[in-house]
This record gives C-alpha cells, structure tokens and sequence, in this order.
C-alpha cells in the first residue's frame, strides 16, 4: 500500500534552465535551451546529492507544431508523414550533466556532449538500416530530409557505474550505448541481427540485445534502465507493449517487456512482463480527454536493492511509481505514489534516481525548450524506506 499523502514530502527544487541558442522562424525566435530531464542516475561512490542527468536526441518538433505554432507553412505536405520530426538545430544532440542537490536547489556541476571515438559529437538522428529512419524521419527547417547517423540516438535513460562508466538507454533501435567517463561511446548493443546496418561506426558494434526488443512500436524503445547495487544486472523495459502483430507470447499481450542483462556484456538473463494500469485510472489525463492502452508507458526505473525496482508508470499528467519483485514472469505490483494526489507535480516526468533509501529525485523533460517548458526537479521524501523488507535473491523471470 502507498503511503498515506500526509506523510510524504514533495519539495520543488529551484532550477533555471541554460539557453544554448534560439533559431528565427516566422512567429518569432525558437529558443532552445539545456534538455537534461529524460533520465537520473546516482552513482555508489558520489558525495551526497550528486546525481548524472541524460537528455534525449534534441530539439525536435512534431510537423503540426512546427506549421501552427512557428508558422512553417512550407513543411505542412510532411504532416501525413507517420513519425515525422523537424529537427531545427540537429548539432544539439545528447549530452550527459553532472548535478548536485544541494538544499532546495539544483546546480549544473559539467555537461559532457556524446561523442564517438574520433571526437565527433553524437547527434539525435535515427540510424541507418532496418526500418529507423523510416519509421522516425527527420527533416530541417526547410523541409529536406536528414540523412541517417551512424552517431544518432535518442537517449532517455541512464546509470552511473562505480568504474565511471556509464550505461545509456536509446528509444531508436532500441540499443544500450557504453559511455566512457569522458563521454566518449565505446560500444553500442544492439538487437540480434542489427549490427550489420552500422558498420563504419566509429565504436564497437555488439549483437547482443534480444531480437525481438527491435520490433518496438513507434517511438516506444529503451527509456527505462536500472542497475543492481551489485552493478551486475541491468534492468531495460520497453516503453509499451509490441504490437499485437509482433507478440509472440501469451504473457506478452498488453504488457511491456522487461529485460535483465548482463551489465559487462549485454547478455540477456531473464525476461519478465510488466502490466499496466487502466487507462482510465490516471485521472488528470482521463479528465483532458479520451485515454487508451496506446497512451500508457513506461518511462524510467530504479533498483531498490535485491530484485526490487521502483518503475514510473504514466500517461503525460498522471505519473504513478510502483514497487515491483522480480520473483514471477508477470510481475505484480505495490504503488508507492500517484501524481494525482499532488498536483504541484508537473506533467511529463521522465527522470527518478534515489538520493538515500526514503529520498526521490524527480525530473520532467523539457524537451530542450521548443515548446516553452522548463525542466523540474522534485525531492520526494518518504517515512520509511521505499525497498520492501522482505527482499527476494535471485530472480524468478522466464531465463533466457
């Protein structure tokens, strides 16, 4: 059971946003500012406070926006384009931030731009081969298409190892990138049968991912990714379920993949099944409109100890935080939070580390800005510890 409202604590952190550069359209300057919100993670051995923040690909606007709200009438015939992404400034691409909380505000210690190992900076476009780019293309300002990237990646998630490596969850492929201290990719896993299609890259290229994550439905890849205190395991949920044409399993069926890996090597270990609430029960996204199993994902995850995650469950203004075991293939649920009993807690939450056992940090997206929003933190302090006592070793998913 969660615990009672009375008894948590929701604090807004203060924090202002970076501009990084603003872009004339016909309404005006496009501002495009610092987007570190799509994923948290703390490292073991960091002081107090100090967490790794991942934004995603970069500044992009879906078509509609792009023609309504900045008067880019040129770019309307790309509106029937399923997917379809302006990318108005495609040099901002994925960046790493180091923060520290301290008090009741946040401050930017370092960022550290993506690159490969010839020194090129990562961008935020989709890669070549296999059904990316057709699935996610991306055009300029003017309306032409960008060409698939071998250094692409739209990276949601992340966590800090205790050798200052990092692992990072990409949406595209799906893939998991190996990230140097630096900042430097040395390695990218992908799904079985997908390498080939990044030959020339300028970091290893791995096979190792199952075969099936690549069959993810639109937009809906790696955004959640945890690490076992151990740093062993790591823990990957698809965002939502496959299609009904890619399911292969009864279990499967309106629910999202959980994967558990190998943390050294990518090696799959198990494989569990994550269910979803009614969509109806995420109240202030059920109040603006029709909501269905579509609109339902999962956006971030964190180990609590042994083989207890705490998984953020949301529609956009609904966020839930549940408790799962990974002691079963379906695996049950405790809720811990619902946003709809604090509605001070902004809409679009995408990051969670813990800052101490009882201690959340939260993150919203501010998706670098194009739409006007600004990144917010949240410390969410809990009476007791957020890891059930009775913890469970060694898992009880579907071996892989």
């Amino acid at each position: 059971m969660a615990a009672e409202p009375a008894d948590i604590t929701v604090t807004r952190l203060v924090w202002a946003d970076r501009l990084l550069d603003q872009v004339e359209t016909p309404k005006g300057a496009l501002r495009i500012t610092l987007g570190l919100g799509s994923g948290l993670a703390r490292r073991a051995c960091d002081p107090p406070g100090v967490v790794w923040a991942i934004g995603d690909r970069g500044p992009n606007i879906k078509v509609g926006a792009a023609v309504e709200d900045h008067g880019l009438a040129s770019l309307s015939g790309l509106a029937e384009l399923e997917g379809a992404k302006i990318m108005p400034h495609p040099a901002i691409g994925p960046t790493l931030a180091q923060l520290r909380v301290e008090a009741d505000r946040v401050v930017c210690l370092q960022t550290l731009p993506l690159r490969d190992a010839t020194g090129a900076a990562f961008d935020g476009l989709p890669g070549p081969g296999g059904d990316l780019a057709a699935m996610e293309p991306a055009f300029d300002l003017s309306g032409a298409p960008l060409a698939p990237s071998l250094s692409g990646g739209d990276t949601e998630g992340i966590v800090a190892l205790g050798d200052g490596t990092f692992r990072v969850a990409d949406e595209y492929g799906p893939s998991i990138l190996v990230v140097g201290a630096d900042g430097v990719v040395v390695a990218r896993w992908v799904p079985k049968g997908d390498g080939a299609a990044l030959v020339g890259a300028a970091y290893r290229v791995e096979d190792v991912l199952p075969a099936l994550s690549a069959r993810r439905r639109l937009n809906r890849g790696f955004e959640a990714i945890a690490l076992s205190p151990d740093e062993t395991r790591l823990h990957v949920i698809l965002q939502s379920p496959l299609a009904a044409k890619d399911e292969v399993t009864a279990e499967g069926r309106g629910r999202a993949r959980l994967w558990t890996l190998d943390a050294r090597t990518g090696a799959p270990l198990a494989e569990h099944f994550y269910p979803f609430d009614a969509p109806e029960t995420f109240r202030r996204d059920a109040e603006t409109g029709p909501v269905g199993p579509e609109d339902l994902k999962i956006s971030e995850a964190v180990s609590l100890g042994g083989d207890q995650l705490l998984v953020l469950e949301r529609i956009s203004r609904t966020s839930k935080l549940y408790r799962v075991t990974l002691d079963a293939p379906v695996l049950t649920k405790t809720l811990v939070l619902s946003t709809d009993d604090w509605p001070q807690i902004d809409a679009d939450l995408e990051g969670l580390a813990l800052l101490s056992d009882r201690d959340l940090l939260l993150s919203t997206d501010n998706d670098f800005g194009v739409e006007g929003r600004e990144t917010a933190f949240f410390r969410v302090s809990f009476p007791a510890p957020l890891a059930d006592g009775e913890q469970v070793a060694g898992g009880g998913g579907a071996p892989w």
